[in-house]
């Protein structure tokens, strides 16, 4: 018999240690192969914002065993049949996007947890539990899965103790491009409100006890570890292989 899967990441979170990430939007193995080798102690493998599914994202985990980097999933929305097929692939860390009250964390606290304390489906043999391998998996499985609530705007952040304070919560992820817009200036996730507005929810966060992340580049994303962020992801795939080929592009185009 084998033994449950341990969360690399929730222990990561919760050791101090800042746990520096990477988005991927990209479907397909080959380039979460490539970057689950680049040195990243995570990637988050979008299906929000991403032409990416469960039957796309179970061969990127599969992928990603043999390296370092955990595989962060987040699913499309707060929904409890996305939540439990993820859970259900193995996915032992999701991040719930859009969550704006207490109600909605407690919704997705409850899709992650097994009958009686939540409303995760019960199924046997089920890639989390290694085919059925491990024998107490329903009893245990709970003590590593992480849950990340994604804040992302400012009537959210407004909410930010009720909703970080929810039991079975164990970070928060606050999602500059949304929380820009909701704020009157979509796009502009440097204008001076909407970096007061991130900073002080991330000073909230660490006053409170609550690994707070976020998505950001350059001198704001150590600017966020500065202020103790336990999770930056401080790219993206996508933006990698962009500003690259048209930087090459450029380069040759231009002698």
């Amino acid at each position: 018999m084998a033994e449950l899967p341990k969360n690399r990441f929730k222990a990561g979170i919760r050791s101090g240690t800042c746990q520096i990430g990477l988005w991927t939007s990209l479907p397909g193995t080959v380039p979460v192969e490539l970057l689950s080798a680049a040195g990243f102690d995570w990637l988050v493998l979008d299906t929000e914002h991403a032409p990416s599914d469960p039957l796309t994202v179970l061969p990127q985990m599969q992928t990603m065993v043999p390296h370092h980097a955990s595989p962060v999933v987040r699913p499309a929305w707060n929904d409890k049949v996305l939540i439990k097929r993820f859970l259900d692939l193995g996915a032992q860390t999701l991040i719930v996007p859009y969550v704006q009250t207490k109600d909605e964390a407690e919704a997705a606290v409850a899709a992650m947890r097994y009958p009686p304390r939540g409303i995760r489906g019960v199924a046997g043999g089920v890639r989390a539990s290694l085919y059925g391998q491990v024998p107490d998996y329903l009893l245990r499985a709970e003590e590593e899965l992480c849950l990340i609530v994604q804040v992302e705007t400012a009537e959210a952040l407004s909410r930010l103790d009720e909703i970080a304070g929810v039991d079975g919560v164990d970070g928060v992820f606050i999602g500059p491009a949304d929380l820009s817009a909701s704020m009157g200036h979509p796009g502009d996730m440097m204008h001076p409100e909407v970096v007061e507005a991130i900073e002080g929810g991330i000073r909230r966060l660490v006053e409170i006890d609550v690994p707070a992340g976020i998505l950001t580049g350059g001198d704001f994303a150590r600017r966020c570890i500065e202020l103790g962020a336990s999770f930056v992801a401080v790219g993206s795939d996508a933006g990698l292989l962009s500003k690259a080929a048209y930087g090459l592009a450029t380069e040759f185009k231009q002698t």
